[in-house]
């Protein structure tokens, strides 16, 4: 079932100037100002609007906020400290407690669906990357990171990730205090073939 007619894209310089110069931010670089509660529902809602095959919604949001991120990383804390790469599992902490604002992007997909699993967890890419530009689109900056405790079951345990599901990133929401600099990009003409 179809809603109303949508408007056919046009051109948008702005868009394409916030494609050309999109950059992540360094996670701990991440402070206040974020969004509004408003705001976190504007990219949500954007968010969502994801590619997905057979409309399975195949991913879902937890809204992480500073109190309940600095008990996770309190807790974490104490399962990195058993890791062998103890002091770097401790300092990786602190991505996850600078910003303002995180949100959590879990991947669910439906097992045994004619939908392949391998496209579900795509459309979880696809949010987490929306989400991103949903928030620049606001006026923030954003970190989408994945760390070892988003791999460590003991560590997902933490985050309520059931069976099946994998934590598809962290994206982390806020304003930096300096512009960012630019990084070296791929050889995009290395990386493609064209065929006529």
């Amino acid at each position: 079932m179809f809603g109303a007619a949508l408007p056919a894209p046009t051109p948008s310089p702005e868009w394409h100037q916030r494609l050309a110069t999109r950059r992540s931010a360094p996670a701990q670089a991440l402070s206040a100002p974020g969004p509004d509660t408003a705001q976190v529902q504007t990219l949500l809602t954007l968010a969502a609007r994801t590619p997905d095959h057979g409309k399975l919604s195949p991913w879902r949001f937890v809204v992480l906020g500073p109190e309940i991120r600095c008990s996770l990383a309190a807790r974490l804390d104490t399962l990195a400290a058993d890791r062998p790469d103890a002091p770097k599992a401790r300092a990786s902490l602190a991505k996850l407690t600078a910003a303002p604002l995180t949100i959590l992007v879990v991947s669910a997909p439906l097992q045994g669906h004619k939908v392949p699993v391998w496209e579900q967890e795509l459309s979880a890419g696809a949010v987490c990357m929306n989400l991103e530009h949903a928030a620049a689109a606001l006026g923030f900056s954003t970190s989408w990171i994945t760390d070892w405790y988003s791999f460590d079951p003991a560590a997902t345990a933490l985050f309520d990730i059931g069976e099946g599901e994998r934590i598809a990133g962290f994206i982390h929401i806020g304003t930096v205090a300096e512009p960012l600099m630019e990084r070296a990009r791929p050889d995009v003409q290395a990386l493609t073939r064209w065929h006529p």
